[in-house]
């Protein structure tokens, strides 16, 4: 029998190494909160994410009180993303050719003041719906700016090295806002309306707009600017068209984001027409999805390299999980799909962004990414209408797996495309010893 001195010292021992081994897996998932500059954009992006999905939510319901039309609701949407859809490749030139932080404090303070005059319009009862298109189109331009600077400011803010740990806490974090502001949303429209979620959206950008301040230049790592010259987009495009790590998988996340990501549609659609349940269902799914994502971020935070092979296996498992929920028989066996449905696709987006990114010389970072952000949300306006199409007229089902079978066919493409040019690419010659030029001397 073990003695009380010899169990008291297993036992600190056991805890001691419990919290050795917490504090090593804490190190790894969020060694990017090291960086003092990181630190303060995470804990903004923390407040303003929130307000961010909680204007979303009451944008929407506003639409609706105003309208009772749910093409309105789509109308506010498309004006939304239409800009980044035209003009997103301009994004990234200009991402490219000023300071980043300086454009992000100017991008940050136009959001501010445009969710500051929707609160004012809703709260003193002079709303028109022609008043909230307006603000989402100036917010669709604002974004245009705003996307591409501020993915490729991750790299200026904890460099290479941390890069891929600083884009999965970016996605947590997202993921974090995106289960508790549609809860408080929903709590203010009920208790107080609509125009206070838009008010306190707006107060939500001092967060963002305090860090940038507060940040030190000196310990940034800023990518070179380019001087304003014709053909820059050109260049631009050149670029990633001749870079097989670039251009694939920038193709790839076109299909995946374009056919695959119609969840608003989807899940609205099984919550209804399939398990016949109501809006609290669609609730639940969506917060399934959000934990699901949430874990993918936190396990792709521990990820220290990234391969274009994972990116390919990903979208492959994210498509085939996608038809296996939508043949799902039963809300016990579909509900739990949308975890690892969250779960996978995260991982998906995060290789994508982090190999994208990588693979971007530091000149033309911006660039890259605002393709990335253009084909990523720039196919909303594309493929929601024709799911939408699709699950309106053959059924929730049909949609959800015509959604998943392109993306797992163009990944499965993507993936044998990828493997032919490595094979035919030979290997780089060895320099023969004899050859090969002396070390100089000490």
């Amino acid at each position: 029998m073990t003695s009380a001195p010899e169990w008291n010292l297993s036992q600190k021992v056991g805890a001691a190494g419990v919290v050795a081994g917490f504090g090593t897996w804490a190190g790894g998932t969020f060694r990017s909160l090291r960086v003092r500059n990181y630190r303060l954009f995470a804990t903004g992006q923390i407040v303003s994410n929130t307000g961010t999905w909680m204007q979303r939510i009451a944008q929407d319901w506003l639409v609706l009180s105003l309208t009772n039309s749910s093409t309105a609701v789509g109308i506010t949407t498309a004006l939304q993303f239409l800009p980044m859809l035209l003009f997103g490749l301009w994004g990234g030139v200009l991402a490219d050719r000023y300071p980043k932080r300086r454009t992000l404090i100017f991008t940050q303070s136009v959001m501010g003041l445009l969710a500051a005059s929707l609160a004012v319009l809703t709260l003193t009862g002079t709303v028109r719906v022609w008043y909230v298109y307006l603000i989402a189109l100036l917010l669709g331009f604002a974004t245009v700016v705003d996307n591409p600077t501020r993915q490729s400011f991750v790299t200026e803010m904890v460099g290479e090295k941390d890069l891929r740990n600083a884009v999965s806490l970016n996605s947590a974090i997202f993921q974090s806002a995106r289960l508790i502001g549609p809860a408080v949303a929903g709590v203010l429209i009920n208790a107080v309306g609509a125009g206070w979620a838009f008010g306190l959206n707006a107060l939500s950008f001092g967060g963002v707009l305090t860090g940038l301040v507060l940040m030190r230049p000196h310990e940034l790592f800023p990518a070179p600017r380019i001087a304003r010259a014709k053909g820059q987009l050109r260049e631009g495009l050149r670029y990633i068209a001749g870079r097989k790590e670039l251009i694939w998988p920038i193709v790839l996340v076109g299909f995946v984001g374009t056919f695959g990501y119609n969840w608003a549609i989807v899940l609205s659609a099984f919550a209804k027409n399939v398990f016949h349940h109501g809006a609290g269902t669609y609730g639940l799914f969506n917060t399934l999805m959000a934990l699901g994502s949430l874990a993918g971020a936190l396990l792709a935070a521990r990820r220290t390299t990234t391969r274009l092979r994972l990116l390919v296996f990903a979208a492959i498992g994210f498509g085939a999980l996608e038809i296996v929920a939508a043949l799902a028989p039963w809300f016990a066996v579909f509900a739990p799909l949308l975890l690892v449905i969250g779960l996978v696709g995260m991982t998906f987006n995060n290789a994508a962004n982090t190999t994208v990114q990588l693979a971007a010389a530091p000149e033309m970072r911006g660039r890259v990414m605002g393709v990335y952000m253009l084909v990523f949300t720039g196919g909303t306006p594309i493929g929601g209408p024709l799911i939408g199409w699709i699950t309106e007229t053959y059924g929730a089902r049909v949609g959800l797996v015509v959604g998943g079978a392109v993306a797992a066919l163009a990944a499965a493409a993507v993936g044998g495309i990828l493997y032919r040019t490595r094979r035919a690419t030979p290997p780089a010659p060895v320099p023969d010893a004899v050859e090969a030029p002396a070390a100089p001397r000490a």
